[in-house]
C-alpha cells in the first residue's frame, strides 16, 4: 500500500519548507498528505489568543487545494519531539519534518530534533532544511549491502513522479584491513559498477531498476569519509533530494561505536534527504 505523506508543523515559521515540499510531493505521488499540528506549552491563560499555527494551518490548506491534494488536519497538545513518533508510529506514513526552532542553547544540550526524530520514528522520515523544487535532480547514498531498498524504492517513486534524474552513489571509507575483497573494490573506484563485488553489484541492481522505470540515471563511486564525500557530491551536484538507507534501530548498541551517517548528512546537508529504515519485507 503506498504509504501517506505526515506533514508537521508547531507553528514555527521555518516548518513551512516541510509543507510546500510535502504538499509538491503527495501532488507528484498521487497520495494522501495528513497535517499535524502540535500545539507545544500552551497556556490556560492564552487560551483565547491567536496561535501562530491557525496561519500557517489556513495557508496549508489553501496550498493542499492549489495542488489537489486530498488532505486530513490534526492538531495535538504537547511536545513536539513526544507527538510526532507516537502519530507516525500508528499509520504507514513518510514523515516530513523541518527545523522545529529550537533554541540554540538546547540544541546544544540535547541536540538536534531531527536525531531524536530519527531514533523513534520506525517509518520513512523526509527531513526539510530547505525547499528544492521542482525535484530534477535526486542522489541515491547505497551501502552495498541491501540496507537501502526502503529508501532506494521511495526515491524511485518520487523520481518517476517528477522525471527527477538519479544518480546511485557507493562511497568506499578508507580502509587499512588488506582482504582479497577490499583490495577488488578499492582498484575499482572509476569503474565500480563493472566489478563482480558486493557494492558493484548493488550499484548495477539500483541502476537497472531506475531505468526500467523509465529515469535517466547513472551510477558513480567515490573515496573517503562517507559523510564527507556524500556532502561533497551532495554540493558538487546540486541534488534537490538525498535519500539513504539504514539497517539498524536507533535503539541498538551500535549507535555508541558508529555514527549515524544519515543523521550526520541530515544535520549538514542544504537540501531535503531521507531516511529509511530497512524493511526486511522488501528484500
Amino acid at each position: 500500500m503506498k504509504p501517506e505523506f505526515l506533514i508537521v508543523t508547531n507553528g514555527f515559521k521555518g516548518t513551512w519548507s516541510a509543507i510546500e515540499y510535502g504538499a509538491a510531493l503527495a501532488q507528484s505521488m498521487q497520495t494522501k498528505a495528513t497535517l499535524l499540528g502540535v500545539t507545544e506549552e500552551l497556556n490556560p491563560a492564552a487560551i483565547d489568543d491567536h496561535h501562530p499555527l491557525e496561519d500557517i494551518f489556513a495557508s496549508a490548506v489553501e496550498l493542499f487545494h492549489e495542488n489537489g491534494v486530498e488532505y486530513n488536519l490534526d492538531i495535538r497538545n504537547g511536545f513536539a519531539e513526544t507527538i510526532i513518533p507516537e502519530v507516525a508510529n500508528k499509520g504507514n506514513f513518510i514523515t516530513v519534518v523541518s527545523p522545529l526552532g529550537r533554541p540554540q542553547f538546547k540544541r546544544w544540550l540535547t541536540g538536534r530534533s531531527i536525531r531524536s526524530l530519527m531514533e523513534q520514528i520506525q517509518g520513512p522520515i523526509l527531513y526539510v532544511p530547505q525547499v528544492r523544487l521542482p525535484i530534477k535532480k535526486l542522489l541515491i547514498s547505497v551501502g552495498g549491502l541491501g540496507y537501502e531498498e526502503s529508501a532506494e524504492n521511495i526515491a524511485i517513486q518520487v523520481a518517476v513522479g517528477n522525471q527527477a534524474d538519479v544518480t546511485i552513489l557507493y562511497v568506499l571509507p578508507p580502509t587499512n584491513i588488506d582482504y582479497p575483497s577490499t583490495r577488488g573494490v578499492q582498484g575499482h573506484v572509476n569503474d565500480l559498477a563493472e566489478t563482480d563485488t558486493l557494492p558493484g553489484r548493488s550499484l548495477r541492481r539500483a541502476l537497472e531498476i531506475a531505468q526500467n522505470a523509465g529515469l535517466n540515471a547513472k551510477a558513480i563511486a567515490r573515496q573517503g569519509n562517507v559523510v564527507e564525500e556524500i556532502l561533497a557530491e551532495i554540493g558538487e551536484g546540486n541534488y534537490d533530494m538525498v535519500c539513504m538507507g539504514s539497517a539498524y534501530s536507533g535503539h541498538t548498541l551500535r549507535q555508541y561505536y558508529a555514527p549515524n551517517i544519515t543523521a550526520e548528512v541530515a544535520e549538514s546537508a542544504h537540501c531535503p534527504v531521507l531516511s529509511a529504515r530497512f524493511n526486511k519485507s522488501e528484500s
